[in-house]
C-alpha cells in the first residue's frame, strides 16, 4: 500500500496540483497585502480619510464607537468593510489568472484542422453504380 500511495504521489499531475497550490496560495497572500496595505488605503483617503477594514454595521444597536469596541463587546456585527476588501482581493486575483490563462492560449500552437473524412463505403458503392450506368 505504501509503494501504491508513493507511485500515486509521484506523479507528475499530482506533483504539480501541489505545487500550484502553493504558488496560488503564496499568491493569495500577495494579494491581500496589495489590496489591504497598497489599494485600499489611497482610495479610502480619496473617499474622505475612509478606512475600509474598519467599516460595519452594529447590529445590536448599542452604538459602539469602533469596530473594536463592538467585538470586544461580543456585539453582532456585519463587517462589509472586510467584505469590500476581500471582494477587491478576488478580483486582482481572477483578473491575474484570466491574464496568465491568456499568456498560456496564445503561446499553444494552434491544433491543425482535422482533414475532411473521404467518402465513406457507401458513397463509393453509389459511386461506383453511377459510373456504370453512365458507361452504358
Amino acid at each position: 500500500m505504501l509503494k501504491e500511495f508513493r507511485e500515486f504521489a509521484m506523479r507528475g499531475n499530482v506533483v504539480d496540483l501541489a505545487v500550484g497550490i502553493i504558488i496560488g496560495g503564496a499568491f493569495g497572500k500577495i494579494t491581500t497585502s496589495l489590496v489591504n496595505d497598497v489599494i485600499m488605503p489611497p482610495v479610502g483617503m480619496l473617499l474622505g480619510k475612509v478606512d475600509f477594514s474598519s467599516l460595519y454595521v452594529d447590529l445590536s444597536g448599542a452604538g459602539y464607537a469602533s469596530l473594536a469596541a463592538a467585538e470586544a463587546a461580543g456585539a453582532p456585527v456585519i463587517r462589509y468593510g472586510a467584505f469590500i476588501n476581500t471582494l477587491l482581493d478576488f478580483v486582482i486575483v481572477a483578473f491575474a489568472i484570466f491574464l496568465l490563462v491568456r499568456a498560456i492560449n496564445r503561446l499553444k500552437k494552434a491544433e491543425p484542422a482535422p482533414a475532411p473524412p473521404g467518402p465513406s463505403a457507401e458513397e463509393k458503392l453509389l459511386g461506383e453504380i453511377r459510373d456504370l450506368l453512365k458507361a452504358r
